[in-house]
């Protein structure tokens, strides 16, 4: 098959969400770079390297080899089909990978990453469960994610005796759980070994989901940026971009955009206000592939006729996007019905988490959107609090709430926005 004909397989979005979650060092970054391969490394751009500060986002594929025998005909890149065999693109995938792990748990708690599925990645040279794999796993369970392939990975380091002993490890602490039936495949990340068998799990396992396109669009804001060169003529200057995750309905170039709450304003007499920003879409990208609709599915970037000096420096993240009058509202209240967890998460000496107290100032997280806020009426079950600085929320919305601990803020709970 000519490099044309594949080119053109390639010319998609991605269409589907795929976290990776897992105990730090147990190599996930190295299993995405497995599964993700040239591409990573083909398109270091800017952009990309932008957008994973606050949602690592890498984009993969997989592809059937017609003619291979099974497993062998999964592959994550066509160049990588045994002679003679035809290579098909089956989808894009995105995978879902933050840096911090409370930076990925309050991410993921607060709805900003849509996750279509997970893969579990354990390594096999230590005990089972660790930390944070208790954690990531609880938090996939919060979040409702039950597309679920477990990856034991760093099979390469142990023998076989110990892969089996830490596959049992496994299998017990999955046991009684949603993901008991998940499948557990044995890798190494690193030497790419049984990446195929895999990316056949994941065909199986973590479907397409059926997207709703009737839906008014909504995306959150991860970044925004003035991508003009210092020096440009004002007649060549382009308007400013945002980028962030479509978590349903579908953008087209031409529509007319609302960004909510807006940028602040200082009103006479010192009132800060916040002033709904409305636009038209110039142009989709998905990193290097630019499109004229854009569905739920990988990053979008988004150019606007916007006025790049209000986009610049990441000054519109927290934003929501939609269409005009189609957004849910601006609130400065939220009435949350919480659950905290048992530890603070992220801190070495396991802490337990304190209970609520009123008029204590907390920390909240709603997709991007990051705001302080003192709570003003608490119960077992709900809370009150008064925001610092308002956000876009609506019934059912995800939040993750962190409170200062040790003099840092600390993932402690989530809840769900109520009325």
């Amino acid at each position: 098959m000519d490099k044309e004909e594949i080119e053109a397989q390639r010319r998609r979005q991605p269409e589907v969400n795929i976290g990776t979650a897992g105990h730090v060092d147990h190599g996930k970054t190295t299993l995405v770079q497995a599964l993700t391969g040239v591409w990573t490394a083909r398109h270091s751009e800017e952009l990309k390297r932008g957008m994973t500060i606050k949602l690592g986002y890498a984009e993969g594929e997989i592809w059937y080899c017609e003619g291979a025998e099974e497993p062998e005909a999964y592959q994550p890149s066509p160049e990588k089909c045994p002679a003679g065999t035809v290579p098909k693109l089956l989808r894009r995938v995105s995978y879902v990978d933050a840096p911090g792990h409370e930076v990925l748990m309050a991410t993921m708690l607060s709805g900003a990453a849509l996750m279509d599925g997970a893969l579990l990645v354990i390594a096999a040279n230590e005990k089972c469960p660790q930390p944070q794999t208790r954690e990531h796993f609880a938090a996939l369970d919060i979040v409702g994610v039950r597309n679920l392939v477990i990856v034991q990975n760093k099979v390469d380091v142990v023998t076989p005796e110990q892969a089996r002993k830490n596959y049992n490890e496994i299998k017990e602490f999955i046991k009684g759980t949603w993901a008991e039936k998940s499948p557990i495949i044995p890798v190494s990340a690193l030497h790419k070994v049984n990446i195929d068998v895999l990316l056949m799990a994941m065909e199986a396992l973590i479907p397409t989901p059926k997207r709703d396109p009737t839906k008014p669009p909504l995306m959150f804001v991860a970044r925004s940026f003035d991508v003009n060169k210092p020096g440009t003529p004002p007649d060549k200057l382009k308007g400013g971009v945002i980028g962030g995750s479509l978590m349903q309905g579908v953008l087209r170039v031409g529509d007319e955009i609302e960004i909510r709450p807006g940028i602040r304003v200082e009103r006479p007499g010192g009132r800060i206000e916040y002033v709904p920003l409305t636009t038209e879409i110039v142009s989709l990208r998905f990193g290097d592939l630019e499109v004229e609709e854009a569905r739920p599915g990988g990053l979008l970037a988004i150019g606007t006729k916007l006025d790049p000096s209000l986009t610049k420096a990441d000054n519109l993240v927290g934003n929501v996007v939609g269409k005009p009058g189609r957004l849910p509202p601006v609130l400065n209240t939220l009435r949350i019905e919480y659950r905290l967890l048992e530890r603070v998460i992220g801190t070495k000496e396991l802490l337990k988490v304190q209970p609520l107290r009123v008029r204590e100032p907390i920390m909240l997280t709603i997709g991007t959107a990051v705001t302080l806020g003192i709570i003003t009426r608490l119960s077992k079950d709900e809370v009150e609090v008064v925001l610092r600085r308002p956000v876009v929320a609506w019934e059912g919305a995800r939040v993750a709430i962190s409170r200062q601990v040790l003099g840092r803020w600390r993932l402690i709970g989530w809840g769900i926005v109520r009325e």
